[in-house]
């Protein structure tokens, strides 16, 4: 039984090592986007063109992810992503024009999007052999890895290290750890085989035909949508927003989104503890009145301190709407993962597609006025919050 709980105990910390390494790579690109933009004279326009195909990419790729999955397993697949990504990265640095900055971010996109699915169900076949609740640190991993990443940018940034050099030095640092990880996790392939001898699935299936009639879920749907495109604006246009209106420098402006990456983890560690003691409605209207002050300050006060203050608020507001809104869909009677596809699909379409647009607004308004979307999408959590109120089991201290 030791030995159990000693493996158990590995494969929880390689499912944390790989959701951190997914975040820290991710992070890195975004601290230096504007380097890369800087590097080929691109406007606001045609770099939100070249950003669309990195969810292009996703959403191409996210859809295979089970057969994947099916077929070769999580730790393949994922180990197949970490590749993926390792070429693609530094293709992002040397690429010399939009088109072929488009073309590496279609398959950093597929990349990252299908090694998303892969740790998540490792993620909840590890949940499932500690049988304890650990998705949200899993998470908050993520979050600490965009932490590290973000501050190695800013970093880079600081002493003049190219983009590419960069890219290349965090990839190899990922590299190592994804090798030592991957190894710790459970094959969810042989388990699935395992199980479905015994009449059971342990991988979950998305299905191809979600609930779309519930305004419940469709309300909960439009919050996260909500949320997820706030978040993914922060990812793409908050450092550029830092150096462009606020005349900050590189490193100045990748640790503007380290503040707002080191909130999102905050609030995530700390999202189980609120929940509790405020239940899950107030707790996602009190997260959309913070993302909302975060983002007027920030547009409204010239002051650089303002904006990391901005930043901050930003991160801490839209971090737990995800996770409370998985969790409020899982709980709908009788169909409970067929909420959880609607209500994710939903999301990742807004954390994907909804960022590129941002950038095609500040073409012709600016940035700094382009960003008043996220102030608006900040007002919609906070009326659609009451979507999340809890159905069936009433359990206000779920999810976070």
């Amino acid at each position: 039984m030791a030995a159990g709980r000693t493996s158990t105990a590995g494969a929880v910390w390689a499912t944390r090592a790989v959701f951190a390494g997914n975040g820290a790579l991710f992070a890195g690109w975004v601290s230096r986007i504007p380097a890369v933009r800087d590097r080929l004279q691109a406007d606001e326009r045609g770099l939100g063109f070249a950003l669309l195909f990195a969810a292009i990419g996703s959403l191409v790729a996210m859809p295979l992810a089970g057969r994947l999955i099916a077929r070769f397993g999580d730790r393949v697949v994922i180990a197949m992503c970490v590749a993926l990504c390792l070429t693609a990265y530094p293709m992002l640095a040397v690429a010399p024009n939009l088109v072929l900055l488009a073309v590496a971010l279609f398959f950093a996109g597929a990349g990252v999007g299908l090694w998303d699915v892969a740790m998540n169900v490792a993620g909840h076949a590890v949940e499932e052999e500690a049988g304890r609740p650990l998705m949200p640190g899993f998470h908050a991993f993520w979050s600490l890895g965009s932490v590290v990443g973000a501050g190695i940018g800013a970093l880079a940034a600081r002493i003049g290290l190219s983009p590419l050099v960069h890219f290349l030095l965090a990839g190899a640092l990922v590299g190592v750890l994804a090798v030592l990880a991957i190894r710790r996790l459970p094959d969810s392939r042989a388990e699935a085989a395992a199980l479905d001898a015994q009449g059971e699935h342990h991988v979950p299936v998305v299905t191809s035909r979600p609930v779309l009639t519930d305004p419940r879920l469709i309300g909960l749907g439009v919050m996260t949508f909500c949320a997820a495109w706030a978040e993914g604006s922060a990812n793409d246009w908050l450092a550029l927003l830092l150096a462009d209106a606020r005349d900050a420098t590189g490193a100045q402006a990748a640790a503007g989104f380290a503040v707002f990456a080191t909130a999102m983890m905050l609030a995530r560690l700390a999202g189980n503890r609120i929940v509790a003691t405020v239940g899950r409605v107030t707790a996602l209207r009190y997260a959309g009145f913070v993302a909302l002050a975060g983002v007027v300050v920030l547009l409204t006060v010239p002051a650089l301190a303002a904006a990391y203050a901005g930043a901050l608020l930003w991160g801490l507001g839209v971090a737990i709407a995800f996770p409370l809104a998985m969790s409020a869909a899982g709980e709908t009677p009788g169909r409970g993962p067929a909420a959880i596809a609607m209500v994710s699909t939903i999301a990742y379409s807004g954390f994907l597609i909804g960022p590129p647009l941002i950038g095609t607004l500040a073409h012709s308004a600016g940035l700094d006025h382009a960003l008043w979307v996220v102030a608006l999408l900040a007002a919609g959590m906070v009326v659609l919050a009451r979507s999340a109120r809890p159905a069936g089991v009433l359990t206000g201290s779920s999810g976070g």
